[in-house]
């Protein structure tokens, strides 16, 4: 009962921290005035990811790998199949051009890539199938190339209006750069991130903890629990956008995420030390694989989440948290 709720506690922790963060972050970008489109590419979809990445090098620093791998596998699955479906599920989503240009496609390359990287034994010959810290650096190279082209099209005035999906806050940019408000702003930023750092140590004990009392191996832990509590900052945004009936942004959102999710947390944790692969886990990288290329025809073909594309998804991941509980 007690990691129970230090796991619980983790968690909340954790989305309230990343809330501090990105709040304090987009402040501080209106304050000096930053172009918009540019917070919503970066700081929003960065800060949605940031429990993942405090989580990962929390358990890296801790020697708890699996719990690492569980965690980015495990919220990338439950970013398109819950998240997505219960987005879907509210209000149809629309598919902009540019996710089916280059977003969805970057999200299943890094997908490949990372599978590919999976299969030492059988590409390299080596001992065991581990992701090493190449494979971790060759995933942020990848990132930064990612980022660049992002960033450089929404200077030369692409981003939202043209279907970047990212969650944009729109900021008046008469606001003051009074030197209190840009302190209180900086507070809510280092608040935010100690806050993320203590959820981060509270959570991967927590999981350890609890996966071991209840005899279950600490990825399931990390591919259920620890992955769905560290994606509630995407579905709080989904709901809003939807709410606000800007579908777009909750699909680029989620992508955004998994890209974030893939190429920089994971390769981030690769970089820090190498991972095993656990038992089970080209199985969880193959359903991961195969919920990113489910959203290929439904981007291609209508270019819309509707209700019953989205309940498809709900019930892939009840089947693919179904075969957990069996494993």
């Amino acid at each position: 009962m007690l990691d129970l709720l230090t796991l619980v506690f983790g968690l909340a922790l954790l989305i309230g921290g990343a809330e501090l963060l990105v709040r304090g972050a987009s402040g501080l970008a209106k304050a000096l005035r930053v172009a918009p489109v540019l917070v919503g590419l970066t700081v929003v979809a960065f800060g949605t990811s940031t429990p993942e990445l405090v989580v990962n090098l929390v358990a890296a620093y801790r020697g708890e790998q699996a719990i690492g791998f569980g965690n980015v596998v495990g919220s990338n699955i439950a970013n398109i199949g819950l998240l997505l479906g219960i987005t879907g599920l509210l209000r149809p989503i629309a598919v902009h051009g540019i996710l089916v240009r280059r977003e969805i496609p970057m999200m299943v390359l890094g997908t490949v890539l990372v599978i590919v990287q999976a299969e030492d034994q059988w590409l390299t010959g080596r001992g065991s199938n581990t992701f090493e810290r190449d494979d971790g650096l060759s995933l942020l190279l990848l990132f930064c190339v990612f980022l660049y082209y992002t960033v450089s099209e929404a200077v030369r005035g692409g981003g939202h209006d043209q279907g970047v999906g990212l969650p944009v806050e729109r900021h008046d940019d008469t606001t003051p750069r009074a030197s209190a408000a840009l302190a209180k702003l900086s507070g809510l930023i280092i608040l935010g991130l100690a806050i993320l750092v203590v959820g981060g140590e509270l959570t991967v004990r927590g999981a350890t903890g609890f996966a071991r009392s209840l005899g279950v191996s600490e990825v399931i832990i990390g591919l259920t629990i620890v992955a769905v509590g560290t994606s509630l900052p995407e579905l709080a945004t989904n709901l809003v956008a939807i709410f606000r009936k800007e579908g777009d942004m909750a699909i680029g959102n989620i992508v955004g995420s998994n890209i974030f999710n893939l190429l920089f947390v994971f390769g981030v944790t690769a970089s820090i030390a190498p991972v095993p692969l656990p038992p089970g886990g080209m199985v969880d990288l193959a359903v991961m694989t195969a919920f990113s290329l489910a959203l290929v025809p439904m981007a291609l073909v209508g270019r819309s989440i509707g209700r019953g594309r989205a309940g498809l998804l709900l019930l892939g991941y009840a089947g693919y948290v179904t075969w957990l509980a069996l494993r």
